[in-house]
């Protein structure tokens, strides 16, 4: 009772890794992302931090910088803060999964979301390459021809599946794959507004954009309204993005909507059987669906 009244008057509390070490948990899980300040990020994490919370884990949230060098420091601060699992997006320029290898070696439970690597590792990502052939076959029905991509890098395997998903819809329609159309590089704002000019000034332009992130989508539009067009008479856009991210563009963007909460939680859960022991590795794809607003035109069939 004294060490009660004692630890009361002085406001003690406890250390949790100090409590950590003793039985040997620290009921915190660490999460990194390629950018925070992107509002997709931000809604991913608060619903993680949600389920954790649920399950009386704390998190951890650490960012990339869309680097590679960012992600591998971010995974070394984890480990070093003895984390007991980890979800991960890749930045987009990691191409070597070795720091991957070793959090797996040294028994972290990994999970990985949206970007993801191989079938080595359990995975959350969307239905990405249907999505895209949805979108183009929207696009063609309200009478594009000439439809341009713009990705990530060809390394991603989320671009892969998304330009697959648009070419195997031109294939379907008889449309012919024009590779001046088809723009993969760097995701960034500026890499989306100089990659929509140069298609712009095409002397064939396209007359419709699938852009694979809300980044590049943001920013074709604006090309396309700075050089006097008009969306969606002289040219469509669809966007991947978040639903506030679709609402920032006038006028507002036909989008792959992702369900963002689902995607969160099941990422959690799968984390959660990991740090329980399940060894399992397990590719889970959650549905997302295409929203039709005004930056398409409407299906002429």
């Amino acid at each position: 009772m004294k060490i009660k009244h004692f630890a009361e008057e002085y406001n003690y509390r406890p250390n949790p890794f100090a409590t950590s070490l003793r039985y040997d948990t620290t009921k915190t899980i660490g999460i990194v992302v390629p950018d925070m300040s992107f509002s997709y990020y931000a809604h991913f994490v608060k619903r993680v931090e949600d389920e954790a919370r649920k399950a009386g884990f704390m998190c951890i949230v650490t960012d990339s910088d869309d680097k590679y060098k960012g992600e591998i420091e971010c995974l070394e601060h984890l480990e070093s803060m003895h984390v007991e699992g980890i979800i991960l997006c890749l930045s987009q320029e990691t191409t070597d999964y070795s720091h991957l290898e070793r959090i797996k070696k040294n028994h972290i439970p990994l999970v990985l979301f949206d970007r993801v690597a191989g079938s080595n590792f359990s995975s959350i990502t969307i239905n990405d390459e249907s999505l895209a052939k949805q979108a183009t076959l929207h696009l063609i029905d309200g009478g594009a021809k000439r439809i341009a991509f713009l990705g990530g890098p060809n390394q991603m395997r989320q671009t892969a599946d998304r330009k697959h998903g648009y070419i195997e819809a031109l294939h379907e329609r008889g449309i012919a794959v024009r590779k001046e159309l088809v723009k993969c590089d760097y995701i960034s704002f500026n890499a989306g507004l100089s990659e929509t000019l140069e298609l712009l000034c095409l002397p064939e332009p396209p007359d419709a954009i699938i852009a694979s992130h809300g980044l590049l989508a943001i920013s074709s539009i604006q090309v396309v309204i700075s050089k006097g067009l008009h969306v969606p008479e002289d040219v469509s856009i669809i966007g991947f993005m978040s639903d506030w991210g679709s609402g920032m563009s006038t006028p507002r963007m036909t989008f792959v909507k992702q369900n963002i909460k689902e995607i969160g939680t099941k990422a959690f859960r799968l984390l959660l059987d990991q740090i329980n022991g399940d060894s399992q590795i397990q590719n889970l794809i959650v549905n997302a669906r295409l929203e039709i607003r005004e930056s398409t035109r409407k299906s002429i069939i």
